[in-house]
């Protein structure tokens, strides 16, 4: 998949207010695979929302959201399986860890669905990221920041030809910050995919071929 398309998309919780002066909603805009994009807003603009959209868990728009060629709407159950396994990816704003398992545990459920990443490969993206020496502890007992920079490490874990990074580095300091971007930047060039961030303020520090107001 080369490129996400949204056309004149409009979540049904805005209806009745459309917001002002967003670059998506409403609005013909393109995603285009190989390129890196910055998405902000403020809080409840729909950035989760937006990325709920590109990854199939929700349909309540009005509009139409195009992969190439194809209406999403027209995707069977088996079809969005396929493209959140080997086409999209995303790290989600409430990380979606699994709080009772432990850092490694929670890495290998998306690796042995995708069998992408090898053993030493995760062990040295734990050591990029200062989380090494938390690889078996429990993630409840682990810092938001900590919990976040297992769930970027987990989301790299798959394909891609796009990554969805919601708000990724909002619980992170600028060192932890520059390290993610680095990563993040390494692994969508070798995919030759696209990287589409959101943002309240703080962002995660890529160059960005293109900043968009939601």
């Amino acid at each position: 998949m080369n490129t996400i398309t949204f056309s004149g998309v409009l979540p049904q919780v805005f209806s009745s207010n459309p917001p002002d002066r967003s670059a998506v909603w409403m609005q013909d805009i393109s995603f285009e695979r190989g390129k890196s994009y910055l998405v902000e807003a403020d809080s409840g603009r729909g950035k989760s929302t937006m990325c709920s959209y590109m990854t199939g868990y929700r349909h309540d728009y009005t509009g139409t959201i195009m992969f190439d060629q194809t209406d999403v709407r027209s995707l069977s159950r088996a079809q969005w399986t396929d493209i959140r396994r080997h086409v999209v990816s995303c790290l989600y704003q409430d990380l979606r860890l699994f709080p009772e398992l432990t850092v490694i545990e929670n890495i290998e459920i998306k690796n042995r669905l995708t069998r992408h990443i090898d053993a030493a490969t995760i062990s040295s993206w734990l050591e990029e990221l200062d989380i090494a020496e938390k690889r078996d502890t429990p993630v409840r007992q682990l810092s938001v920041g900590q919990q976040q920079r297992i769930a970027i490490i987990r989301a790299l874990c798959q394909p891609f030809s796009f990554l969805l990074a919601d708000e990724p580095v909002s619980h992170l300091d600028d060192a932890c910050a520059q390290a993610t971007a680095r990563l993040i930047t390494r692994e969508a060039s070798r995919q030759g995919a696209a990287v589409i961030a959101t943002s309240i303020g703080r962002h995660l520090p890529l160059s960005y071929d293109k900043e968009i107001k939601l």
